[in-house]
């Protein structure tokens, strides 16, 4: 696929997650959830997460703020959804690694699904935030945190 294919799919890959977000009701009950706030952007959510055993049962990100933010929140609901707990916890750390990494990191949408199109808010560095803001509240809810830090 030619870059600007690439780019215009991975627009619109962001696009529609941002305008239908993926889980973004509060599931009943639960567990645990964490707030995130950027004060950069006006970026502000709630990760809800419920247990189920050692594994993410249902998991919701209510997001308003930035198309970016938004479609984070959504593409990682879809993604964390079902797996176990240690693998969300690796999917958090690979994630915020790869979008704050000296190195291009590699990445396709065979592997890394919708994720695959966040990863292009390294090139503005002001908007990394906010693909991460709904990843760092996801970890703050797994460790029983009720907010988030993007730091």
């Amino acid at each position: 696929m030619m870059d600007d294919e690439l780019s215009d799919l991975y627009q619109d890959i962001i696009l529609g997650h941002s305008r239908r977000p993926r889980n973004a009701e509060k599931p009943e009950p639960c567990d645990a959830e964490a707030e995130g706030f950027n004060p950069l952007c006006g970026d502000k959510l709630t990760v809800y997460l419920k247990r189920d055993g050692d594994k993410v049962g249902a998991v919701a990100c209510d997001c308003h703020g930035c198309a970016i933010c938004k479609a984070s929140g959504s593409i990682m609901t879809t993604m964390v959804k079902g797996k176990p707990i240690a693998e969300a916890e690796k999917m958090i750390k690979e994630f915020t690694g790869m979008l704050t990494a000296e190195e291009e990191p590699t990445i396709d949408l065979e592997t890394h699904g919708d994720l695959a199109a966040l990863i292009g808010v390294r090139k503005f560095p002001a908007r990394v935030k906010c693909a991460a803001l709904a990843w760092h509240a996801l970890d703050a809810a797994i460790e029983g945190r009720d907010e988030a830090s993007t730091e």
